[in-house]
Protein backbone atom coordinates (compact mmCIF):
# COMPACT_ATOMS: atom_id res chain seq x y z
CA UNK A 1 0.00 0.00 0.00
CA UNK A 2 1.63 3.35 -1.06
CA UNK A 3 0.77 6.49 0.84
CA UNK A 4 -1.19 8.17 -2.29
CA UNK A 5 -3.57 4.72 -2.69
CA UNK A 6 -3.95 5.11 1.45
CA UNK A 7 -4.73 8.33 1.93
CA UNK A 8 -3.91 11.21 4.36
CA UNK A 9 -4.14 9.45 7.97
CA UNK A 10 -4.82 11.64 11.35
CA UNK A 11 -2.16 10.48 12.45
CA UNK A 12 1.64 9.27 11.30
CA UNK A 13 4.03 7.28 13.54
CA UNK A 14 7.42 7.19 13.13
CA UNK A 15 8.57 4.40 14.98
CA UNK A 16 7.22 1.18 15.87
CA UNK A 17 8.83 0.44 19.60
CA UNK A 18 7.04 0.29 22.71
CA UNK A 19 6.41 3.68 22.70
CA UNK A 20 4.92 4.30 18.68
CA UNK A 21 2.71 1.29 18.90
CA UNK A 22 1.30 2.45 22.15
CA UNK A 23 0.87 5.90 20.50
CA UNK A 24 -0.81 4.07 17.34
CA UNK A 25 -3.15 2.19 19.48
CA UNK A 26 -4.10 4.22 22.19
CA UNK A 27 -5.19 6.61 19.02
CA UNK A 28 -6.80 4.29 16.97
CA UNK A 29 -8.55 3.19 20.05
CA UNK A 30 -9.76 7.26 20.27
CA UNK A 31 -11.21 6.74 16.88
CA UNK A 32 -8.22 7.96 14.93
CA UNK A 33 -6.83 6.57 11.58
CA UNK A 34 -2.81 5.95 12.34
CA UNK A 35 -0.32 4.68 10.32
CA UNK A 36 3.20 3.56 11.63
CA UNK A 37 6.22 3.77 10.13
CA UNK A 38 8.98 1.43 10.99
CA UNK A 39 12.31 1.64 9.50
CA UNK A 40 12.82 -2.32 9.90
CA UNK A 41 12.29 -5.18 8.20
CA UNK A 42 10.12 -6.37 10.38
CA UNK A 43 8.22 -5.39 13.66
CA UNK A 44 10.09 -6.74 16.86
CA UNK A 45 11.39 -6.04 19.94
CA UNK A 46 15.19 -6.91 21.48
CA UNK A 47 16.63 -6.40 24.92
CA UNK A 48 15.55 -8.58 28.20
CA UNK A 49 13.47 -7.92 31.11
CA UNK A 50 11.08 -4.77 31.64
CA UNK A 51 9.43 -3.34 35.07
CA UNK A 52 6.03 -2.20 34.21
CA UNK A 53 4.77 -0.70 37.30
CA UNK A 54 1.00 0.30 38.25
CA UNK A 55 1.03 3.62 36.62
CA UNK A 56 1.60 1.63 33.67
CA UNK A 57 -0.58 -1.64 34.00
CA UNK A 58 -3.53 0.97 34.89
CA UNK A 59 -3.68 2.07 31.15
CA UNK A 60 -2.69 -0.95 29.39
CA UNK A 61 -6.12 -2.21 31.99
CA UNK A 62 -7.69 0.12 30.25
CA UNK A 63 -6.38 -1.08 27.04
CA UNK A 64 -7.70 -4.23 27.44
CA UNK A 65 -4.05 -5.45 27.46
CA UNK A 66 -3.11 -6.27 31.02
CA UNK A 67 -4.86 -9.61 31.00
CA UNK A 68 -2.59 -10.88 28.26
CA UNK A 69 0.33 -9.24 30.07
CA UNK A 70 0.50 -10.53 33.27
CA UNK A 71 -0.15 -14.22 31.65
CA UNK A 72 3.00 -13.66 29.78
CA UNK A 73 4.88 -11.70 32.55
CA UNK A 74 5.01 -12.43 36.37
CA UNK A 75 3.41 -10.50 39.43
CA UNK A 76 6.45 -10.15 41.50
CA UNK A 77 5.65 -10.33 45.54
CA UNK A 78 8.57 -7.37 46.46
CA UNK A 79 10.92 -5.26 45.09
CA UNK A 80 13.97 -5.99 47.58
CA UNK A 81 16.78 -3.53 47.92
CA UNK A 82 20.24 -5.28 49.09
CA UNK A 83 23.91 -3.84 49.80
CA UNK A 84 26.12 -5.35 46.89
CA UNK A 85 28.89 -5.40 49.47
CA UNK A 86 27.41 -7.33 52.53
CA UNK A 87 24.63 -8.47 50.81
CA UNK A 88 22.34 -7.55 53.51
CA UNK A 89 18.75 -6.03 52.82
CA UNK A 90 18.09 -2.31 53.15
CA UNK A 91 14.30 -2.07 52.45
CA UNK A 92 11.83 -4.04 50.95
CA UNK A 93 8.47 -2.87 48.99
CA UNK A 94 5.66 -5.36 49.02
CA UNK A 95 3.86 -4.98 45.65
CA UNK A 96 0.53 -7.06 46.88
CA UNK A 97 0.19 -4.17 49.46
CA UNK A 98 1.01 -1.84 46.79
CA UNK A 99 -1.05 -2.63 44.00
CA UNK A 100 -4.06 -2.11 46.54
CA UNK A 101 -3.06 1.49 46.95
CA UNK A 102 -2.06 2.05 43.28
CA UNK A 103 -5.17 0.25 42.09
CA UNK A 104 -2.91 -2.26 39.42
CA UNK A 105 -0.28 -4.50 40.15
CA UNK A 106 3.28 -4.55 39.61
CA UNK A 107 4.41 -6.58 36.24
CA UNK A 108 7.93 -7.49 34.86
CA UNK A 109 7.43 -8.80 31.60
CA UNK A 110 10.36 -9.65 28.55
CA UNK A 111 10.56 -6.57 26.39
CA UNK A 112 9.40 -8.88 22.83
CA UNK A 113 6.43 -9.87 24.61
CA UNK A 114 5.11 -6.92 25.58
CA UNK A 115 5.67 -5.27 22.16
CA UNK A 116 4.18 -8.39 19.93
CA UNK A 117 1.06 -8.27 22.22
CA UNK A 118 1.09 -4.55 21.35
CA UNK A 119 1.85 -5.22 17.49
CA UNK A 120 -0.99 -7.61 17.38
CA UNK A 121 -3.46 -4.73 19.33
CA UNK A 122 -2.29 -2.45 16.42
CA UNK A 123 -3.61 -4.96 14.09
CA UNK A 124 -6.94 -5.57 15.83
CA UNK A 125 -7.54 -1.70 15.90
CA UNK A 126 -7.11 -0.73 12.45
CA UNK A 127 -3.69 0.79 12.38
CA UNK A 128 -1.91 0.75 9.62
CA UNK A 129 1.65 -1.20 10.09
CA UNK A 130 4.06 -0.52 7.63
CA UNK A 131 7.69 -1.41 7.70
CA UNK A 132 11.29 -0.59 5.88
CA UNK A 133 10.43 3.23 5.63
CA UNK A 134 13.28 5.30 7.35
CA UNK A 135 11.81 8.50 8.04
CA UNK A 136 14.37 10.76 6.71
CA UNK A 137 12.73 14.46 6.79
CA UNK A 138 9.35 15.74 7.76
CA UNK A 139 7.87 18.80 5.93
CA UNK A 140 5.89 20.60 8.77
CA UNK A 141 2.79 22.91 7.90
CA UNK A 142 0.13 24.75 9.92
CA UNK A 143 -1.95 21.91 9.39
CA UNK A 144 -0.85 18.68 8.13
CA UNK A 145 3.28 17.36 8.34
CA UNK A 146 4.66 14.72 5.52
CA UNK A 147 7.00 12.28 6.38
CA UNK A 148 9.20 11.59 3.85
CA UNK A 149 11.27 8.01 3.55
CA UNK A 150 12.95 6.96 0.53
CA UNK A 151 9.84 5.22 -1.25
CA UNK A 152 6.96 6.95 -0.17
CA UNK A 153 5.66 10.31 0.71
CA UNK A 154 2.65 9.75 4.28
CA UNK A 155 1.02 12.61 4.82
CA UNK A 156 -0.86 13.23 8.37
CA UNK A 157 -2.73 15.83 10.08
CA UNK A 158 -0.42 15.07 13.06
CA UNK A 159 3.34 13.57 12.49
CA UNK A 160 4.46 11.61 15.96
CA UNK A 161 8.14 11.22 15.84
CA UNK A 162 8.69 8.08 18.36
CA UNK A 163 12.18 7.62 16.93
CA UNK A 164 13.42 6.81 20.27
CA UNK A 165 17.30 7.96 22.55
CA UNK A 166 18.50 9.13 18.99
CA UNK A 167 15.98 10.66 17.56
CA UNK A 168 16.35 12.09 14.00
CA UNK A 169 13.16 14.49 14.25
CA UNK A 170 13.99 15.71 17.85
CA UNK A 171 16.89 17.64 15.63
CA UNK A 172 13.83 19.68 13.99
CA UNK A 173 12.55 20.90 17.48
CA UNK A 174 15.98 21.38 19.44
CA UNK A 175 19.61 21.00 19.54
CA UNK A 176 21.12 18.70 21.52
CA UNK A 177 22.88 15.84 22.40
CA UNK A 178 22.71 12.27 24.44
CA UNK A 179 24.21 13.04 27.96
CA UNK A 180 26.42 9.77 28.50
CA UNK A 181 26.13 8.87 32.34
CA UNK A 182 29.46 6.61 31.79
CA UNK A 183 27.49 3.62 33.16
CA UNK A 184 26.99 0.46 30.95
CA UNK A 185 25.01 -2.55 31.60
CA UNK A 186 25.55 -5.99 30.77
CA UNK A 187 22.72 -8.33 30.25
CA UNK A 188 21.01 -11.72 30.72
CA UNK A 189 18.11 -13.59 30.03
CA UNK A 190 18.36 -17.46 30.15
CA UNK A 191 16.31 -20.47 30.61
CA UNK A 192 15.81 -21.41 34.74
CA UNK A 193 17.70 -24.47 34.30
CA UNK A 194 21.11 -22.88 32.88
CA UNK A 195 21.55 -21.71 35.86
CA UNK A 196 23.41 -24.31 38.55
CA UNK A 197 22.43 -23.16 41.62
CA UNK A 198 19.05 -21.34 42.31
CA UNK A 199 18.49 -21.67 46.04
CA UNK A 200 19.74 -18.44 47.17
CA UNK A 201 17.78 -16.72 43.86
CA UNK A 202 14.42 -14.89 45.35
CA UNK A 203 12.39 -16.66 42.16
CA UNK A 204 9.36 -14.34 43.34
CA UNK A 205 11.06 -10.91 43.74
CA UNK A 206 13.17 -8.16 41.61
CA UNK A 207 15.99 -8.01 43.57
CA UNK A 208 18.33 -4.58 43.50
CA UNK A 209 22.09 -5.09 44.82
CA UNK A 210 23.46 -1.62 44.82
CA UNK A 211 27.64 -1.09 45.40
CA UNK A 212 29.78 1.74 44.37
CA UNK A 213 29.60 2.53 41.25
CA UNK A 214 27.35 -0.89 40.47
CA UNK A 215 24.77 -2.63 40.78
CA UNK A 216 23.27 -5.99 39.78
CA UNK A 217 19.14 -6.93 39.19
CA UNK A 218 17.32 -9.74 39.33
CA UNK A 219 14.04 -11.12 38.52
CA UNK A 220 11.79 -13.71 36.71
CA UNK A 221 10.18 -13.80 33.29
CA UNK A 222 7.30 -15.56 31.12
CA UNK A 223 6.01 -16.93 33.99
CA UNK A 224 9.03 -17.86 35.68
CA UNK A 225 10.51 -19.86 32.84
CA UNK A 226 13.38 -17.37 32.53
CA UNK A 227 15.90 -15.56 34.88
CA UNK A 228 16.81 -11.69 33.74
CA UNK A 229 19.74 -9.81 35.32
CA UNK A 230 21.71 -6.78 34.50
CA UNK A 231 24.28 -5.61 35.57
CA UNK A 232 25.90 -2.03 35.32
CA UNK A 233 28.67 -0.59 36.52
CA UNK A 234 30.90 2.85 35.35
CA UNK A 235 32.93 2.23 32.63
CA UNK A 236 36.83 3.28 33.41
CA UNK A 237 36.82 3.76 29.33
CA UNK A 238 33.78 6.38 29.67
CA UNK A 239 35.44 8.73 32.69
CA UNK A 240 38.81 8.93 30.48
CA UNK A 241 37.06 10.31 27.88
CA UNK A 242 37.56 7.78 24.71
CA UNK A 243 35.46 9.57 21.97
CA UNK A 244 34.13 6.22 21.10
CA UNK A 245 34.41 4.83 24.43
CA UNK A 246 33.26 0.97 24.63
CA UNK A 247 33.85 -2.04 27.72
CA UNK A 248 34.82 -5.36 27.85
CA UNK A 249 34.06 -8.53 29.71
CA UNK A 250 37.12 -7.51 31.81
CA UNK A 251 35.91 -4.21 32.75
CA UNK A 252 32.63 -5.82 33.84
CA UNK A 253 34.40 -8.45 36.41
CA UNK A 254 36.66 -5.45 38.03
CA UNK A 255 33.94 -3.79 38.36
CA UNK A 256 32.26 -6.28 40.86
CA UNK A 257 35.19 -7.47 42.31
CA UNK A 258 34.46 -6.31 45.59
CA UNK A 259 30.95 -7.16 45.68
CA UNK A 260 29.52 -10.04 47.51
CA UNK A 261 29.57 -14.15 46.22
CA UNK A 262 25.58 -13.83 45.43
CA UNK A 263 26.27 -10.84 42.63
CA UNK A 264 29.22 -12.18 42.02
CA UNK A 265 28.04 -15.76 41.29
CA UNK A 266 25.55 -13.96 38.87
CA UNK A 267 27.91 -12.79 36.44
CA UNK A 268 28.77 -15.87 34.46
CA UNK A 269 25.21 -16.20 33.45
CA UNK A 270 25.07 -12.54 31.52
CA UNK A 271 25.71 -12.36 28.17
CA UNK A 272 29.66 -10.87 27.05
CA UNK A 273 29.46 -10.17 23.85
CA UNK A 274 26.99 -7.57 23.69
CA UNK A 275 26.34 -4.28 25.83
CA UNK A 276 24.25 -1.05 26.34
CA UNK A 277 25.85 2.34 27.25
CA UNK A 278 23.65 4.35 29.78
CA UNK A 279 22.31 7.80 28.39
CA UNK A 280 19.86 10.14 28.68
CA UNK A 281 19.46 13.66 27.79
CA UNK A 282 18.45 17.15 29.69
CA UNK A 283 14.44 17.92 30.24
CA UNK A 284 13.16 19.58 27.38
CA UNK A 285 10.13 22.00 26.91
CA UNK A 286 9.84 22.24 23.40
CA UNK A 287 8.13 18.82 22.26
CA UNK A 288 5.66 20.22 19.31
CA UNK A 289 6.27 22.12 16.14
CA UNK A 290 2.88 22.70 14.25
CA UNK A 291 2.32 18.95 13.39
CA UNK A 292 5.03 17.67 14.82
CA UNK A 293 5.62 15.99 17.64
CA UNK A 294 7.76 14.15 20.03
CA UNK A 295 6.77 11.20 22.48
CA UNK A 296 8.84 8.51 24.35
CA UNK A 297 12.61 8.54 24.07
CA UNK A 298 12.78 10.94 21.36
CA UNK A 299 10.76 13.33 24.27
CA UNK A 300 12.50 12.27 27.25
CA UNK A 301 14.96 9.62 26.88
CA UNK A 302 15.96 8.96 30.87
CA UNK A 303 18.17 6.65 32.53
CA UNK A 304 16.95 3.16 34.13
CA UNK A 305 16.99 3.74 38.22
CA UNK A 306 13.39 4.23 38.49
CA UNK A 307 12.59 1.70 35.35
CA UNK A 308 9.93 4.34 33.93
CA UNK A 309 10.72 4.80 30.36
CA UNK A 310 8.40 2.37 28.94
CA UNK A 311 5.83 3.35 31.73
CA UNK A 312 6.63 7.15 30.78
CA UNK A 313 5.56 6.28 26.94
CA UNK A 314 2.72 4.30 27.76
CA UNK A 315 1.18 7.68 29.90
CA UNK A 316 2.21 10.00 27.38
CA UNK A 317 0.42 7.56 24.21
CA UNK A 318 -2.50 8.01 27.16
CA UNK A 319 -2.30 11.20 28.06
CA UNK A 320 -2.15 12.20 24.06
CA UNK A 321 -5.10 9.92 23.28
CA UNK A 322 -7.42 11.37 25.91
CA UNK A 323 -6.91 15.27 25.03
CA UNK A 324 -6.88 13.94 21.09
CA UNK A 325 -10.71 12.97 22.43
CA UNK A 326 -11.43 16.18 24.22
CA UNK A 327 -10.78 18.29 21.62
CA UNK A 328 -12.32 16.41 18.90
CA UNK A 329 -15.70 15.56 17.42
CA UNK A 330 -17.17 13.12 14.97
CA UNK A 331 -14.77 10.38 14.65
CA UNK A 332 -12.84 9.20 11.27
CA UNK A 333 -13.46 5.49 10.78
CA UNK A 334 -10.71 4.80 7.74
CA UNK A 335 -9.49 5.91 4.33
CA UNK A 336 -11.31 8.62 2.77
CA UNK A 337 -13.38 9.73 5.30
CA UNK A 338 -9.88 11.35 7.71
CA UNK A 339 -11.27 13.87 10.66
CA UNK A 340 -10.80 17.39 10.03
CA UNK A 341 -12.95 17.80 13.67
CA UNK A 342 -9.32 17.69 16.00
CA UNK A 343 -8.78 20.31 17.43
CA UNK A 344 -5.04 19.67 16.83
CA UNK A 345 -3.35 23.07 18.46
CA UNK A 346 -5.16 22.89 22.12
CA UNK A 347 -4.61 19.01 21.91
CA UNK A 348 -0.59 19.39 21.82
CA UNK A 349 -0.67 22.64 23.69
CA UNK A 350 -1.71 20.64 26.65
CA UNK A 351 -0.13 17.46 25.91
CA UNK A 352 3.20 19.72 26.40
CA UNK A 353 1.90 21.61 29.25
CA UNK A 354 0.82 18.31 31.03
CA UNK A 355 3.64 16.08 29.91
CA UNK A 356 7.08 17.79 29.98
CA UNK A 357 6.37 18.93 33.55
CA UNK A 358 6.16 15.39 34.65
CA UNK A 359 8.20 13.33 32.49
CA UNK A 360 11.40 15.84 33.55
CA UNK A 361 10.59 15.15 37.06
CA UNK A 362 10.95 11.49 36.36
CA UNK A 363 14.43 12.19 34.23
CA UNK A 364 15.77 14.20 37.05
CA UNK A 365 14.53 11.63 39.78
CA UNK A 366 16.28 8.66 37.56
CA UNK A 367 19.88 10.05 37.50
CA UNK A 368 19.40 11.15 41.77
CA UNK A 369 18.73 7.69 42.07
CA UNK A 370 21.32 6.27 39.93
CA UNK A 371 23.22 8.58 42.72
CA UNK A 372 21.78 6.81 45.61
CA UNK A 373 22.31 3.21 44.62
CA UNK A 374 25.69 4.12 43.32
CA UNK A 375 27.34 6.01 46.73
CA UNK A 376 30.34 4.85 48.51
CA UNK A 377 31.67 5.83 52.14
CA UNK A 378 29.94 7.89 54.64
CA UNK A 379 27.62 8.29 51.87
CA UNK A 380 26.80 4.27 51.49
CA UNK A 381 26.68 3.95 55.66
CA UNK A 382 24.44 6.95 55.92
CA UNK A 383 22.10 5.18 52.20
CA UNK A 384 22.05 2.15 54.56
CA UNK A 385 20.82 3.67 57.49
CA UNK A 386 18.32 5.24 56.28
CA UNK A 387 17.11 2.72 54.04
CA UNK A 388 17.07 -0.31 56.78
CA UNK A 389 15.61 2.30 59.38
CA UNK A 390 12.51 3.01 56.51
CA UNK A 391 8.85 1.52 57.46
CA UNK A 392 7.80 -0.89 54.45
CA UNK A 393 4.43 0.92 54.18
CA UNK A 394 5.99 4.19 53.84
CA UNK A 395 4.93 5.24 50.42
CA UNK A 396 5.70 9.00 50.59
CA UNK A 397 8.42 8.58 48.09
CA UNK A 398 6.73 6.82 45.43
CA UNK A 399 2.84 8.50 45.75
CA UNK A 400 3.92 11.07 43.02
CA UNK A 401 5.29 8.18 40.86
CA UNK A 402 3.06 5.42 40.55
CA UNK A 403 -0.12 7.33 41.65
CA UNK A 404 -0.57 9.80 39.25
Amino acid sequence: MTAASAGMADVVVVGGGIGGLGSALALARAGRWVRVLEQASAFGEVGAGLQMAPNATRILRAWGLLDEVVDRGVLPRRLVMRDAVDGRELSHLDLTEAADRYGAPYVVIHRSDLHAILVEACRAAGVDLVTGAEVVEVVNGADRAVAVSARRRDHARLVLAADGLNSLLRTRLVVDEPVSSAYVAYRGAVPIEQIADTADLALDDVVFYVGPHCHLVQYPLRRGEIFNQVAVFRSPRALAGEPDWGTTPDELDVAFGSTCEKVRSALPNLWRDRWWRMYDREPISTWVDRRLALTGDAAHPMLQYLAQGACQALEDADCLAGLVTKYGGQHSVGPGRVGHDVDWDAALRDYVELRTRRTARVQRSARDWGDLWHCDGLFRAVRNALLRDRNPSDYRHIDWLYGA
